[in-house]
């Protein structure tokens, strides 16, 4: 009976090739990976320009509304305005209880999205 040798260069024939075949699909994941991080990130900071957009009309109205304290206690500020700033932006200033806090809330929808997004603030202003 005649044992066949194998030599060494034989055994590892074709091993170069899987190694590269590895190396190439992690190399694709990670590339994957870091594409799906900045869609991630490019989704959060146009959320985050929409919320300080929102952040800054509630505090401007607030402002308008110290700045003229007649009409803020007749209520005339009781009232929706559209906020052309953000897509399908709505500003309502209400008041629950007569001398009580005003709420303010900023309300946009973006394109493609279901869900409303919102920003509310209160304010006393008092004479």
């Amino acid at each position: 009976m005649k044992l066949k040798s194998f030599s060494r260069v034989s055994v590892q024939r074709g091993v170069v090739l899987v190694e590269a075949m590895v190396a190439i699909l992690l190399f694709s994941i990670g590339v994957l990976a870091v594409a799906g991080l900045q869609t991630t990130m490019l989704k959060n900071s146009s959320d985050a320009k929409y919320r300080i957009e929102a952040n800054y009309k509630a505090q401007q109205m607030i402002g308008l509304m110290w700045a003229t304290p007649a009409a803020t206690y007749g209520g005339l500020y009781n009232t929706t305005i559209n906020v052309p700033e953000l897509p399908g932006g709505t500003l309502t200033v209400s008041q629950n209880v007569v001398g009580g806090p005003y709420q303010i809330q900023v309300v946009w929808q973006l394109p493609g999205e279901d869900q409303q997004h919102q920003f509310v603030t209160f304010a006393t202003i008092t004479p």
